[in-house]
């Protein structure tokens, strides 16, 4: 099996729980913080744990940091931190930085410095509540690039009885079916005939652009 040596800078909530998950599936991982009881909480699940400044060039360089091949900078209360940690991850060759922003002018300036992601979990987390919350037909939404994402969704009552070719999904809502499925638990069907009628119990798992089918699902557009 192939293993990536990950960074994690900054073990608040968000760093600590990054850092667990990746131990979980056996990946080797540097955890840092300035807090020795942060460090501690993970000491015995990662593969090394210090306590530092990560806006430090040397106590990264000491630690090994040099060797990753992703960095996630986890700590995103302090901008200059931030940068810091961004620039001397670029200086020590990390091909991957990762850092964590909590407003939009630090997503601005991390992508200028030269972090290849940024990301914001209090947005992702707002925007995940709303969806829950306003679903009508979508049960899952695997997000695969930018807004194009893979839907699953159980079909309208007036859908039921019709054919794939009969509703024109793709012209009336922009997506590319891909698969069905029956029930919750049944395997997706990727070979099926578009000419038939479609059960009460079916789900239709779909190419799409997320953004545009979920307002058709949470608008009640979907007829």
């Amino acid at each position: 099996m192939s293993k990536k040596i990950i960074g994690v800078l900054g073990l608040g909530i968000f760093g600590r729980t990054v850092a667990e998950e990746l131990c979980t599936f056996d990946q080797e991982v540097i955890a840092l913080d300035y807090r020795e009881d942060h460090v501690q909480a993970v000491s015995n699940t990662v593969t090394r744990a210090a306590v530092g400044d990560i806006t430090n060039y040397e106590f990264l360089e000491n630690v090994g940091i040099e060797h990753c091949d992703t960095v996630v900078i986890a700590t995103g209360n302090s901008l200059e931190a931030s940068v810091l940690a961004v620039m001397h991850c670029k200086k020590l060759g990390v091909p991957n930085i990762i850092a964590k922003a909590k407003s939009g002018l630090f997503e601005d300036v991390l992508y200028n410095i030269g972090a290849n992601r940024v990301i914001m979990p209090e947005r992702a987390s707002g925007k995940s509540l709303a969806s829950h919350i306003l679903r009508r037909h979508i049960s899952n939404i695997i997000h695969v690039e930018d807004d194009i994402s893979i839907i699953e969704f159980s079909i309208p009552q007036k859908w039921i009885g019709q054919s794939l070719i009969s509703l024109d999904l793709r012209t009336k809502y922009e997506i590319n079916v891909v698969g069905l499925r029956t029930g919750n638990t049944e395997g997706l069907i990727t070979n099926f005939n578009p000419k038939d009628p479609l059960p009460a119990d079916i789900h239709i798992s779909a190419v799409a652009n997320s953004r545009t089918f979920e307002k058709f699902d949470y608008l009640g557009y979907l007829k």
